[in-house]
C-alpha cells in the first residue's frame, strides 16, 4: 500500500462513520463540560492527566484520525483539529494533548519509508489505544545512538517533552555519527526516565517535563527511515507535521479563549453585580459588557473560521501524498501560519479582558479564572509568533515560502 493510499482513507464517508462521527463530537463536549467544572481544582493541582488521557482513550477520541480499516474513526484534520478546539474550551492542556497526539501518530503514514511499518503502526496503535509523545525538541542538544551488541542504544536528554509520563511510544529524532536517525520507540522501555520539573504558570497538566535517555535500546526494526545526512533534503509529505502542528497550536489557543469567554458570560449571568451608575437591574443589560461581549464573540468565529479555512488546505494538499510538491507545502504552511498568527492575538487578548465583563470579585484566587491567560501566554511562547508573521510577509510581499524546519 502506498503512502498515497494511505492518505486517501482517511477520506472515505459512509453513513456509519457520519453516526461515529457525532459520537466522537459528543463525547468531545461532554468531555469538554466535565473538565470546565473541575477546570480551578485540576490547575491548582497541576498533575499528570492520566485519568483525562484514559478517558479520551475509552470514547476513541485518541484513534479518531487513524483509517476505518484498521478499527480507526476515519475523521479528517478538519474534523480533528475541531475536536482540538472543544476539547481546550474545558482544559487547554487537554486540548494540546490531544493535538500532539494527532500529529505525532498520523506523522507515520506519511513519514515512514515502509508504508506497510505504517500500517502496522497505525493498527497496534488502535487496537491498544496507544497514547504518543514525542522527543524531538531541535533547541535542545542532540540525542545520539551509539552501536552495541548488534543493536543501538540511545542517550541524552530532551526538555519540554509534553505528554513525557503519559506516552505509550514517542517518536525520537537522534544522531548517529554523521547521520540522523528517525524511530518510533515505546515507553517502557528500560533507560526512558522522565523528570518531574513541569513547574510553568500555565499549561499544567500537559505533561512537558524532561525525559532522559541512558542507553535505551533501538533496534532497526524500530527505524521509520533510513539513515540520512542531517542536510539531506526530507520528502516532501514528510514535513506536513509543522504546519499541522502549528494548526494544532491555533486551534487550543482559541479554545481555551471560547472556554473563558463562556465561563465569563456564566458569571457575568449568576454573579456579576450592575455597576451602580447604569441604572440595570442586571449586568447581563449592561451596553458596555454587552458590547464587548460582541466584540469578542466576533472575533473567535472569525478566527476559527480562519483555522478551518487552513485546515481545508493543508488537508487537501498532504492527501497529494508523494506527488505533493514543496510549493503547494509552503502555500499549505503560509495558511497554518497565518491561523496561527491570528489565533495567538485572539487568545491573548480575549483571556486577559474577561475581567472587564466580571468585574473586580471574578479575581479571587479560589476561581482562577486566569488559568486561561496563564495557559494561552505560556504556550504562544513555544516560538514567536512574529517570526510566524514574518513568514506570512514574505509571502505575500516577496511570493518567498517558508524554509522547511520543525519550526517552519
Amino acid at each position: 500500500m502506498t503512502s498515497s493510499n494511505i492518505s486517501s482513507l482517511h477520506a472515505v464517508k459512509t453513513p456509519d462513520t457520519q453516526t461515529d462521527r457525532d459520537r466522537l463530537f459528543g463525547s468531545a463536549a461532554q468531555i469538554a463540560a466535565d473538565l470546565a467544572k473541575r477546570g480551578a481544582d485540576l490547575d491548582r493541582e497541576g498533575q499528570p492527566p492520566f485519568e483525562e488521557i484514559s478517558t479520551l482513550k475509552t470514547t476513541g477520541l485518541l484513534n479518531a484520525l487513524h483509517p476505518l480499516q484498521i478499527g480507526g474513526g476515519g475523521l479528517d484534520w478538519v474534523d480533528g483539529l475541531r475536536l482540538v478546539r472543544i476539547l481546550a474550551r474545558g482544559e487547554s492542556s487537554i486540548g494540546q494533548l490531544l493535538g500532539y497526539h494527532y500529529v505525532n501518530s498520523q506523522y507515520i503514514y506519511w513519514a515512514a519509508d515502509d508504508p506497510d511499518q505504517a500500517w502496522q503502526l497505525g493498527a497496534e496503535t488502535v487496537a491498544k489505544n496507544l497514547y504518543w509523545g514525542a522527543a524531538v525538541n531541535p533547541r535542545d542538544p542532540g540525542l545520539t545512538l551509539a552501536r552495541r551488541d548488534g543493536h543501538y542504544v540511545l542517550n541524552g536528554r530532551k526538555t519540554f517533552s509534553t505528554g513525557a509520563r503519559i506516552s505509550d511510544r514517542i517518536n525520537v529524532n537522534a544522531a548517529f555519527d554523521h547521520q540522523v536517525a528517525n524511530f518510533v520507540i515505546p515507553t517502557d522501555r528500560p533507560g526512558y526516565i522522565t523528570i518531574d520539573d513541569w513547574d510553568n504558570i500555565g499549561q499544567r497538566l500537559s505533561d512537558s517535563g524532561s525525559v532522559e535517555f541512558r542507553d535505551l535500546p533501538v533496534y532497526e526494526s524500530d527505524l521509520i527511515s533510513p539513515l540520512a545526512a542531517p542536510d539531506a533534503a526530507p520528502k516532501v509529505q514528510s514535513t506536513f507535521n509543522t504546519p499541522l502542528i502549528q494548526l494544532v497550536f491555533a486551534n487550543f489557543y482559541l479554545g481555551t479563549a471560547e472556554g473563558a469567554l463562556a465561563e465569563a458570560l456564566d458569571y457575568v449571568r449568576t454573579t456579576t453585580r450592575p455597576w451602580v451608575t447604569s441604572g440595570l437591574e442586571r449586568a447581563a443589560e449592561d451596553p458596555y459588557i454587552l458590547e464587548r461581549v460582541g466584540e469578542f464573540r466576533a472575533a473567535l468565529k472569525a478566527a476559527a473560521a480562519l483555522a478551518d479555512a487552513a485546515a481545508l488546505v493543508v488537508q487537501a494538499n498532504l492527501s497529494r501524498g508523494s506527488s505533493v510538491t514543496e510549493r503547494e507545502r509552503g502555500e499549505a504552511a503560509i495558511e497554518a501560519y497565518q491561523s496561527k498568527v491570528n489565533a495567538t492575538h485572539v487568545s491573548l487578548e480575549i483571556t486577559a479582558r474577561i475581567f472587564e465583563l466580571m468585574g473586580a470579585r471574578a479575581t479571587a484566587s479560589r476561581f482562577r479564572f486566569d488559568r486561561y491567560w496563564r495557559n494561552v501566554r505560556t504556550h504562544t511562547l513555544h516560538d514567536p509568533v512574529f517570526y510566524k508573521a514574518r513568514e506570512v510577509g514574505d509571502f505575500a510581499l516577496n511570493d518567498r515560502i517558508p524554509p522547511v524546519s520543525l519550526y517552519s
